[in-house]
């Protein structure tokens, strides 16, 4: 990753669309691999089964991996994101892999790295630092009988995520992705952590924080609404803010546009196929993904558009035809005001 290539991106940004990929999880699961698979050679006689590990690929099926990231590219993408979505030693402690954090995340973002520049057609194309939330949050309690009980701590998560985004840099990440966000406080610790490696490397990276939207109710999993959401995380001054994942593009829309209204940064979106079916696949097509994504961009909307868990290369395909020479949001101009956020935001009377 240059500088330059950050110029770049916010150039293009500024001129068309972007389009991120879409699920790698959904194209691992076609793989159809075993333990076997996911053990390889080296963790052979590891002690504890780690099959469902999909960021563990990343050391022992490298080239599987490369394969993904080359169909989405096939299909359009301008963005990949790196298999990190776990790549921290909290989400790695169900597979006893903590210290393995650091080496998966720098890997990730090297094959990405690899394929991005392996391309020889002259269209520019990034590759985004994948940062998920973990299987812990920092403000819910796991305790229905107490509420004040907590399994993480926000230095915990801090060092974790500044160990993850310190290897994603130095893979040659382009961006950085805090994805998923289903608790804010989890989002702070990144966003510090992330700011951290930052000064520790002497150069600073794109940051895209897109939250989640956990059911209709329209709010994180801590509470929060779309509005409140941007508010706690407006500081870091991200290059887009947005929302990706639980729900479909359908159910997501509305939230979406409450974020956009009063976000002055771009905006990104990148849903899953549809709400999941009884079996918790995705039955959507690639055709309805990318018809409500093109109306989202029509309407002005979204800036980066792509997709989250069941989507394929077919859906990216669609959703770069539906996108193609909409002209992208122009970000608000906010009036100066003191704007904070709990669970719902207050912003100061004029």
């Amino acid at each position: 990753m240059t500088e330059t290539s950050g110029a770049a991106l916010r150039a293009a940004a500024a001129e068309r669309i972007l389009v991120l990929d879409g699920a790698m999880g959904t194209m691992i699961q076609q793989l159809g691999l075993e333990e076997a698979d996911f053990r390889g050679a080296r963790f052979a006689d590891w002690p504890q089964d780690v099959k469902g590990n999909n960021d563990l690929l990343t050391l022992t099926l490298p080239d599987a991996v490369a394969d993904i990231h080359n169909t989405f590219l096939d299909a359009g993408a301008d963005i990949i994101e790196t298999n990190s979505f776990n790549a921290n030693r909290v989400s790695l402690a169900d597979y006893g892999m903590e210290d393995l954090a650091r080496e998966i995340a720098e890997a990730s973002a090297r094959i990405a790295r690899a394929v991005v520049d392996g391309r020889r057609d002259g269209k520019p194309r990034w590759v985004a630092g994948a940062v998920g939330p973990t299987n812990r949050t920092a403000s819910i309690s796991p305790d229905v009988e107490d509420p004040a009980a907590r399994n993480t701590d926000f230095d915990t998560l801090r060092a974790a995520y500044r160990e993850n985004a310190e290897g994603l840099i130095d893979g040659g990440a382009d961006l950085i992705i805090v994805e998923t966000v289903f608790d804010t406080l989890n989002a702070k610790a990144a966003l510090f952590a992330i700011e951290e490696a930052f000064e520790g490397r002497g150069r600073r990276l794109p940051v895209i924080v897109s939250g989640t939207v956990v059911d209709l109710s329209g709010r994180t999993l801590s509470g929060q609404t779309p509005e409140a959401f941007w508010y706690s995380v407006r500081h870091a001054a991200p290059f887009a803010v947005g929302l990706n994942c639980a729900l479909g593009a359908e159910q997501m829309r509305g939230f979406l546009a409450d974020m956009a209204r009063v976000a002055d940064t771009l905006i990104s979106a990148y849903p899953n196929a549809g709400l999941p079916n009884a079996f918790g696949g995705y039955d959507e097509t690639p055709e309805t993904t990318a018809g409500h994504l093109g109306a989202w961009a029509r309407d002005g909307l979204v800036n980066l558009v792509g997709g989250c868990c069941g989507t394929t290369p077919e859906h990216i395909a669609a959703i770069v035809e539906a996108v193609a020479g909409v002209v992208p949001r122009k970000p608000p101009r906010m009036e100066r005001r003191m704007r904070l956020a709990g669970l719902e935001p207050f912003v100061e009377a004029a």
